[in-house]
């Protein structure tokens, strides 16, 4: 059974809950609007995280917009990981990382024998010693990914030889659709483990929230950042394939001066750290509670979209004990309704939040993954899917039938079940730094590297 301070704070959490769905829900219609270019304005009602662009824990972050027509954003979690160069190494025979940070050292004391440049994706350091100009793998030092003089990754040209490219996985947060944020503390610090043990480049989505924006509204923002995430993939092989072309000579028919708007067009909408280090082509969707409904909805979108999305391709998917529900209750919704920190009438509260009333049902395709006529792809194309569940959560059954259905047609969609655990166990602020979370995030990523290692499925259950 859950601890007793895990009971307590169940209850303190359920009646706070409570009195913000129950208020929302009475709110004037007016009141309830997506406000001025459909940008929710509430109070905050978690801690966030401020973003941190210096490797802290061995991950940098920072806040990016992605669309300005609405409060869609995502932060992104960069590991260290990614300045490593394996097989790369200096003249002396050190690794080329301790070289590059011996370097930024001596410009972060002002030698004079190093200045600052602005390139086209970012902010470079240029060396004028001979002897550290090139290293082993042919490119010169201002194709490293060197951080600046204060340790600030700002992430660096992306046509540059050397760097280290890292899967990208969208994650996707809790809260019932109606709160939570993808900077709170606790989000920030789930994305932070999750990118060091999986090793990949976190995007964790902040979407719109009910009831000021209804479905689909937080469905197509999970959608948007995928199609986003392919816009960057692309502009970044375009200023690449721009930059060889010049090198190699070839005639492209267009003027020196044609070449610096193409050039400054690309590089004011490229993400640098996504160009310089991210693989689209590896990519894993996640999502906590509500947000793996969302991650399920783009995971099917994405079947559909097919080539559209190249070269973005999602190769996995992670549903952290889904917010799925449905008109004939299964049996752990009738045992366990009154379960610890979301009951099922505080769940159905938050469905009617999020659904226009003239589409609420329970088996609603965004809340019935079983529901017939669901439409979209057939199962059998789904990615690979990896469903959490928690022993006293009253969702349980259905994410368990979900998975049983998707193996029917041969998909790899293993159950991970966590005895005397709640829902949110391993996201929940107070019980982020249990064992049993921890294990569940190492449990994940050995799931997960199955399907993003470069050398084939060598993990393995």
């Amino acid at each position: 059974m859950p601890s007793i301070g895990v009971k307590l704070y169940s209850v303190f959490f359920k009646f706070m809950l409570k009195h913000r769905l129950q208020s929302r829900l009475q709110a004037p219609e007016n009141d309830a609007s997506g406000g001025t270019f459909g940008v929710t304005s509430r109070p905050a009602e978690e801690t966030a995280a401020a973003a941190n662009p210096l490797f802290t824990d061995g991950v940098a972050t920072k806040d990016v917009h992605i669309d300005p027509v609405t409060s869609v954003s995502v932060r992104v979690f960069l590991p260290e990981t990614c300045l490593n160069f394996p097989n790369a190494k200096s003249r002396s025979g050190a690794p080329l990382l301790d070289q590059n940070r011996s370097l930024t050292r001596r410009y972060s004391h002002g030698s004079s024998e190093n200045s600052v440049v602005s390139g086209s994706n970012g902010v470079i350091v240029k060396s004028v010693e001979s002897n550290l100009r090139r290293n082993s793998y042919g490119g010169s030092v201002d194709d490293a990914n060197l951080k600046s003089e204060n340790g600030t990754y700002r992430g660096y040209n992306p046509v540059g030889r050397g760097s280290r490219r890292l899967p990208v996985m969208l994650q996707f947060h809790g809260g019932g659709f109606v709160s939570g944020s993808n900077d709170s503390v606790a989000n920030d610090f789930f994305c932070r483990r999750i990118a060091r043990l999986c090793d990949v480049i976190v995007l964790a989505v902040g979407y719109r929230l009910a009831p000021e924006n209804k479905y689909p509204s937080s469905f197509e923002d999970g959608l948007k950042v995928l199609h986003w995430l392919a816009k960057q993939a692309n502009l970044a092989e375009c200023t690449k394939s721009l930059g060889s072309s010049k090198g190699a000579g070839v005639d492209l028919r267009r003027s020196e001066g044609n070449w610096h708007v193409a050039d400054a067009f690309g590089a004011s909408m490229i993400e640098p750290w996504l160009a310089a280090h991210g693989d689209p082509s590896r990519c894993v969707l996640l999502g906590v509670s509500c947000g793996a409904n969302i991650a399920d909805y783009v995971a099917r979108k994405a079947i559909e979209a097919g080539k559209l999305l190249d070269p973005v391709k999602v190769v996995a998917q992670v549903l952290m004990y889904p917010f799925f529900i449905g008109s004939v209750p299964t049996h752990s919704e009738i045992k366990l309704s009154n379960s610890y920190f979301y009951d099922k009438a505080m769940c159905v509260l938050a469905w009617k939040l999020l659904l226009p009333e003239e589409e609420f049902s329970l088996d609603h395709p965004a809340a019935n993954p079983l529901v017939s006529g669901r439409g979209g792809p057939p199962l059998k194309k789904m990615p690979p899917t990896l469903t959490v569940v928690a022993e006293h959560d009253w969702m349980r059954d259905r994410a368990i039938a979900y998975s049983e259905e998707l193996r029917k047609v041969n998909v790899d969609a293993p159950v991970l079940e966590y005895k005397d655990a709640v829902h949110e166990f391993a996201t929940l602020d107070m019980l982020l730094k249990t064992p049993q979370a921890q294990a569940c995030a190492e449990d994940i990523a050995i799931w997960v590297k199955k399907f993003i290692s470069l050398r084939g499925h060598e993990f393995s259950y």
